[in-house]
């Protein structure tokens, strides 16, 4: 059995003899060929050079093409900022505040932006290795995709103006059937809808503004051949059961997400999971040992019935290969595994982090807010939540310090365990965690900072 028909054997929710392995290979595919991500993302022979060589390293079942929400947005008119080591962040929305129509925006299709860089990385890799491993096409989901083009506001909109807001997610549902046929009419196998930014909204609002449209774009995805997966980083708790119904053929999530419990709520739905290795603390930051250890945990509360090992979200840039090649051991060789479980003493990195020394914050002459975040520079939720707290804290007339905090590094770890916050992004405000893992209104942020700035008498 190739590693593709065993990545599509879990996708129908069958039994197989090892767990099928995806390592979400983006911008890392340019560390490994020494190259940035401004200059990856540009380059379709970059791109296969880049998964060609994780290919080798990594032995997976499946990879994605690209790993770069933004394809869609900079083609419809959003501005980008690009960086080294992350994906561009989307910069500029062109609907924001209404002052364009969708009617205004540029037309879709593979020649628009980037597609066509991706739609011809995607052939090279189809004769390159398209009998041996599964090709995923990633798109951005609706709700996300909308956020981009509206901006922050959406969730202010989502309460005052929702038929305007329904359009708008339509259009995007409608984007994403474009994008997918396009990847599908060129080789691809599996559609991921990737929509990170439903991880920061309430069961009752994923029902109304991201359930139907997504499921509109994987009956397209059916109807045109291809399997579906339903990705969302962040913390889905909440979601679970509701992503679970969606009609994909299967979903991923990230590290938040308890394994056991999801197996457990995908087996009710019949749907195939995936996920959900632990991005910086343990690939980025660990060694292979903690590699090993993460994958076997998962591999175990999992179960080997419709389920695919993969990390949390697109692998960090500089995520050293050999952790990711303990990973790849531990998938393919089960006496290797069962070694490493008889002879790795667990330990906890967290023991060997500095301890972060919070200010007392009840003597400062100021607000401090401090945003806990995984990278706002490449996380949709995080950048949309930093955003939130920067428009709040313009309105407000009184002493505030914001910082954020990411854990790509040891000291915002020590910085999130010394605030107690568990779940990425969240908002702290004076050392209280108000804002776990949602994007609150500006308005509510207001209030919570206006509410400890007259505690402190400095309004």
């Amino acid at each position: 059995m190739t590693g593709k028909e065993l990545l599509f054997a879990a996708l129908h929710r069958e039994v197989t003899e090892r767990p099928a392995w995806v390592p979400y290979v983006g911008v890392h595919g340019g560390f490994l060929i020494g190259k940035t991500a401004t200059e990856y993302l540009q380059s379709s022979d970059l791109i296969v050079e880049g998964l060609l060589k994780a290919k080798e390293l990594y032995r997976p079942d499946g990879l994605p093409i690209l790993f770069d929400l933004q394809i869609e947005a900079e083609a419809l008119g959003c501005g980008l900022q690009w960086a080294d080591e992350v994906p561009p962040a989307v910069a500029t929305h062109p609907l924001a505040g209404w002052q364009k129509n969708i009617c205004d925006l540029p037309e879709f299709n593979a020649q628009s932006g980037r597609m066509p860089i991706a739609i011809d990385a995607l052939k090279k890799m189809k004769v390159a290795c398209g009998d041996e491993i599964a090709l995923y096409g990633l798109i951005c989901g609706p709700f996300t995709l909308a956020l981009h083009l509206l901006g922050s506001d959406i969730f202010t909109e989502m309460f005052e103006n929702p038929e305007a807001v329904h359009e708008v997610i339509d259009y995007a549902a409608d984007i994403a059937i474009k994008a997918a046929e396009i990847y599908l009419d060129n080789g691809a196998d599996v559609i991921a809808v990737v929509d990170p930014m439903v991880s920061q909204i309430s069961p009752r609002h994923f029902k109304a503004f991201a359930a139907p449209y997504c499921n509109k774009v994987f009956a397209a995805i059916r109807a045109l051949g291809g399997y579906s997966s339903l990705f969302v980083c962040g913390d889905v708790t909440r979601n679970l059961d509701n992503m679970c119904q969606c009609t994909a053929d299967s979903i991923s999530v990230d590290e938040q997400i308890n394994m056991a419990q999801l197996a457990e709520i995908s087996e009710k739905h019949k749907i195939a999971f995936g996920g959900n290795m632990k991005l910086t603390t343990v690939l980025l930051l660990g060694d292979e040992n903690s590699a090993k250890l993460e994958a076997i945990s998962i591999i175990e509360a999992s179960g080997n019935k419709g389920f695919i090992l993969s990390p949390g979200c697109d692998l960090p840039y500089a995520v050293p290969p050999k952790n990711l090649e303990a990973v790849a051991l531990m998938v393919h060789d089960v006496y290797q595994r069962e070694v490493a479980k008889a002879t790795i003493t667990e330990g906890s990195m967290n023991a060997d982090l500095p301890k972060a020394t919070l200010p007392d914050y009840a003597k400062l002459d100021k607000v401090v807010v401090d945003i806990i975040t995984l990278d706002s520079e490449a996380c949709a939720p995080c950048q949309y939540m930093v955003e939130a707290v920067v428009a709040a804290v313009a309105e407000c007339r009184v002493p505030i310090e914001w910082k954020e905090h990411k854990i790509k590094n040891v000291e915002g770890i020590a910085t999130m365990l010394a605030l107690g916050v568990a779940n990425l992004p969240t908002i702290c405000i004076d050392g209280k965690v108000e804002f776990i893992s949602i994007i609150p209104e500006k308005t509510k942020i207001v209030e919570v900072i206006q509410a400890a700035a007259k505690a402190k008498r400095l309004a």
